[in-house]
């Protein structure tokens, strides 16, 4: 298919094409045909728990920051992905390598090998680029690692590993599900497997699973049982290890230590097993070691995972979250604990980490203090799905635990209890159960409730937070482009006659059909925000300092000032009619744009947006029109990224995801016509209103030439408005 629209320009390079060329030795077309036959989707939900948000957009909770309402859009028959809170976008190039820490050319090398795609290089061949790929030589190193520990667990050394295991009610079948091995007992049996296979000392030293003395390296793990820690994409990262020996002077856990692979900040053991279960329940099930995980998944609780050496803390809660869609539309986080001292110690940790959850926390303590694993081994596997049924809310677990740390025989006592209290009920999320658990409270200690009542008043103005807790600044208000609704030829404006220059403009029409009389676009699609409305929007830039116009009105006289060099890309206000049809108009452009005839094509080649934002994109969109095929995908939105200034991208990965008002695919098209053609419309009605600006002028003479002239204009536009119109309706 040829280009649309006669080439007005020289293409420039694209940036990003030109970045993988040189990012490595992989061809072009190569890179290309990898990004075109992977799903980007598939590989998004393998970190964020997607769901339907319109026709081809997915939404979930975003992966590069903490947030509580799905803001983090995904559209695949685009390719790309863009978050409405951060500004973060891109493609399944640049999300792999933002999540995995990788390089281009090990990220393209890593999709190829997951499609099954052979990549061809030039000038060079993949053995000769370790230095590039220093995180996949890590990673086949764990899984090689791996597979040894897991051959040696079933050999005549591990007969102890074999004791331990088979004594907690572990079979062969349950230990290969969990990839359980043991690590040999001497100093240097993986040290030389691994040398045999080509490591370098140096990757091996990066690997974390040796030790360095003045001989030189050593196994890190000897006679210990190991469990493989992984991703959640099922990437083997580092290791568990129980202590078997009595010999053994090391910790009784060891776990492997911070590497470039393994932050135990942000893993969890057993989330490449759970995450499937997670997603589908929106459940996870907070257990404390290797064992109870292997316990809980083996007797039906598949939501179950383990921290690693270390407490629940944010990493582990924003992973958690991006997995259950926690936003407020249910959700169940469960803690199971230890009866003892340490138990409850760590359930009052995790209950400072409560209010970083939209869905509700409960805590599951058996009552003779048993964990999962001995609970099962004990009592069998329906015990510990009884367990994880007598949960109970973490508040209440909180609560109870704190009154006994007080007498609450002296009145002494249950002052102070009150004040220990209060904090506690003062950081419930329901506002219809604090005053319940107020009235519990007051039962429990014998005061009165208007006593508890000024206790919790007074801990709400006077919160204490926990020293993980971040304090988020708020967000800024979208800083708006003014309208400049002054007369014609306003610098800012060109061709622009005012508000009064679109009186009379039909109203848009939906795939249905139905016109509005006033707004010449669905409202419904992109409502006005509310009037303390602060999201971040990646229309503003860099420009996000808040305050909108009140209404849409010509601005009164300002003061002079130093007009700026060169003028800001800012907000399109969403409350304009005229701008919610605009940004309708692009969004078809750069998501559909195979459906736009070349007509259509043509029109919006002479449209005059309103807002700079919007006539910038648009320039990129109709350069792309002129260089290649308007085909859906990623190399249409690179292609239109290079014909617009550096100062839309931000606006163009927004615009390129935002879901379409329409129900079906079906009705797609026909609201693809009515939005343009709207947009046409809007066209036709300002240079009507300029035709008879110019005709009122000329009315004076009306035998003149040009009067007849303009006159047959203004006939033209109205049977090209009317056709419109028809086509619409």
């Amino acid at each position: 298919m040829l280009p649309l629209l006669q080439r007005l320009q020289t293409l420039p390079v694209d940036p990003h094409r030109r970045i993988e060329f040189m990012a490595g030795l992989i061809r072009k077309e190569d890179i290309d045909e990898v990004r075109a036959r992977t799903d980007i989707r598939e590989i998004i939900e393998g970190y964020v728990s997607l769901k339907s948000a319109g026709i081809g957009t997915f939404k979930g909770l975003c992966p590069f920051h903490d947030e509580r309402t799905p803001s983090f859009n995904v559209r695949p028959q685009v390719g790309s992905y863009h978050c409405f809170g951060c500004g973060e976008s891109g493609d399944v190039y640049s999300f792999v390598m933002a999540m995995e820490h990788t390089s281009f050319v090990e990220t393209v090398e890593r999709l190829a090998a997951r499609i099954g795609y052979t990549l061809h290089y030039e000038g060079g061949k993949p053995g000769d680029r370790y230095e590039a790929g220093m995180r996949r030589r890590l990673l086949d190193a764990h899984k090689i690692a791996a597979e040894f520990f897991e051959r040696n667990l079933y050999s005549a050394d591990a007969q102890e590993a074999q004791r331990f295991l088979g004594a907690r009610g572990f079979d062969p079948a349950a230990t290969r599900k969990f990839g359980v091995g043991y690590a040999p007992r001497g100093w240097d049996h993986l040290l030389k497997h691994l040398r045999s296979q080509g490591f370098t000392d140096e990757e091996l030293k990066a690997t974390g699973m040796f030790s360095e003395g003045n001989r030189g390296l050593y196994d890190r793990f000897r006679g210990r049982i190991i469990w493989p820690i992984r991703t959640i994409a099922g990437e083997t990262i580092g290791f568990g290890a129980r202590r078997l020996f009595d010999d053994d002077q090391g910790p009784k856990y060891l776990n492997t230590p911070e590497t470039q692979l393994y932050k135990k900040s942000q893993v969890l053991y057993g989330i490449d097993l759970a995450k499937r279960d997670m997603t589908k329940t929106k459940q996870v099930v907070i257990v404390e070691g290797y064992t109870d995980v292997m316990a809980a998944h083996l007797a039906g609780i598949t939501t179950a995972v383990a921290t690693c050496g270390t407490a629940f803390g944010p990493g582990h809660i924003k992973m958690v979250r991006r997995m259950i869609t926690d936003d407020g539309s249910g959700g169940e986080i469960i803690f199971t604990f230890d009866g003892d001292a340490a138990g409850q110690k760590a359930a009052m940790a995790a209950f400072q980490e409560d209010q970083r959850f939209v869905a509700q926390t409960f805590v599951a303590v058996a009552e003779n203090g048993m964990d999962p694993c001995d609970l099962r081994l004990h009592k069998g596997d329906a015990a510990v799905r009884s367990l994880i049924a007598s949960r109970r809310p973490l508040f209440e677990f909180a609560i109870d635990s704190t009154l006994a740390k007080y007498d609450l025989a002296t009145l002494e006592g249950r002052v102070l209890a009150m004040r220990a209290i209060a904090p506690i009920i003062a950081g419930i999320k329901d506002r219809d159960l604090r005053p319940a658990y107020m009235r519990k409270v007051s039962g429990q200690l014998g005061l009165e409730l208007d006593e508890i009542q000024r206790a919790v008043a007074y801990a709400q103005n006077h919160p204490k937070l926990s020293r993980s807790q971040q304090v988020e600044a708020p967000a800024t208000a979208p800083r708006y482009e003014r309208l400049n609704e002054g007369p014609q030829g306003v610098p800012g404006t060109p061709g622009y006659a005012g508000a009064q220059g679109y009186a009379g403009a039909l109203g848009y029409a939906d795939a249905q059909g139905a016109a509005h009389a006033e707004a010449p676009y669905d409202p419904a699609y992109d409502a006005p925000p509310p009037e303390d409305h602060a999201a971040l929007s990646a229309y503003a830039g860099q420009n996000a300092a808040a305050h909108p116009p009140s209404s849409i009105q010509p601005t009164a006289p300002q003061p002079e000032a130093t007009a700026p060099a060169v003028e800001e890309f800012l907000t399109p206000d969403p409350r304009d009619p005229v701008a919610r049809l605009e940004k309708a108009a692009l969004e078809i452009a750069l998501q559909h744009p195979e459906l736009i005839s070349v007509e259509q094509w043509r029109n919006l080649a002479t449209v005059q947006f309103r807002y700079r934002t919007h006539r910038e994109v648009a320039a990129g969109i109709i350069h792309a029109a002129t260089v290649m095929a308007p085909t859906p995908g990623i190399e249409w939105i690179n292609c239109v990224r290079s014909g617009a200034v550096e100062g839309v991208h931000p606006a163009i990965a927004e615009l390129a995801v935002s879901p379409l008002p329409v129900s079906s695919a079906e009705r797609l098209p026909g609201f693809v016509t009515g939005a343009l053609n709207a947009l046409f419309e809007q066209q036709i009605a300002r240079q009507k209103s300029d035709l008879m600006m110019r005709l009122e002028q000329l009315s004076a003479n009306p035998d003149d030439e040009e009067f007849e002239a303009v006159q047959r204009q203004l006939l033209e536009l109205e049977m090209r408005r009317r056709q419109l119109s028809a086509q619409r309706g």
